[in-house]
């Protein structure tokens, strides 16, 4: 493996050895960011309301707005802003904004579509596991393909989405799986977090320069160029056997 693999723990390096490497017994893919290149598409959704509201964001805002469910954003917003209008109307505007650029925009992150493929042939399942509105979702479904996915969850999919572990748990649940056999792929400290909370192994692809949070279960990987089902299988440390 490239030297662009780094961990909390030690990533495997080289092509493996074993003819019938164990596979992860499912992948639950993040999309924002992760699959499709959306992460600069909700800043620039979330600068943009910000500047009308006469709050230029900063790297501080980071945290609030990358990664993070429309309420918490426009929660944000509303707190730091000032402003009359209400969160629902932000989350509303924030929506709005943020489903027309994916719809005009949305491109395949590098790695991710040969990825997806390449566990549809080793017979790995995925998920789709989004803190996105299902009408985002949708719209960067009809982009990507449906039908790489056992299950799709959105954020009305579940009470609580991320940093809470609802949705890797929802979607783990979904396949009939424990979710500490799953591994997740994730771009964000938020989704990081999400995902070990359920208690899946993580490779974390980060899309922002935001560090990310270190673990036993965290790998760190530059791009999805870079993964393949035999690497996923070591990173989740339980799973299938190719036959």
């Amino acid at each position: 493996m490239p030297d662009t693999a780094m961990s909390a723990s030690t990533a495997p390096d080289g092509p493996p050895s074993d003819p019938c490497p164990a596979l992860p017994a499912a992948v639950l893919f993040d999309m924002d960011g992760t699959l499709v290149d959306t992460e600069q598409l909700w800043w620039q959704a979330a600068a943009e309301l910000a500047e009308e509201l006469r709050h230029p964001l900063t790297d501080r805002d980071a945290p609030e707005v990358l990664g993070q469910a429309v309420e918490h954003t426009a929660a944000h917003l509303h707190r730091v802003s000032g402003t009359d209008l209400d969160e629902a109307e932000l989350a509303d505007r924030l929506n709005e904004s943020f489903a027309g650029k994916v719809a005009a925009e949305t491109v395949p992150r590098p790695g991710a579509l040969a990825l997806l493929a390449s566990l549809r042939d080793a017979g790995v399942p995925t998920a789709l596991v989004s803190a996105s509105p299902r009408r985002v979702v949708d719209l960067v479904l009809s982009v990507i393909g449906r039908d790489w996915f056992a299950v799709t969850l959105a954020a009305e999919d579940t009470a609580r989405t991320k940093p809470a572990p609802d949705p890797y748990l929802a979607a783990a649940e979904h396949l009939g799986l424990d979710p500490a056999v799953c591994l997740a792929v994730e771009d964000t400290p938020t989704g990081v977090a999400s995902a070990t909370a359920a208690g899946c192994a993580v490779l974390a692809v980060p899309s922002t320069a935001t560090p990310m949070p270190r673990g036993e279960r965290i790998t760190l990987l530059a791009s999805l160029e870079l993964a393949d089902p035999a690497l996923l299988g070591k990173l989740a440390g339980a799973g299938a056997v190719r036959p």
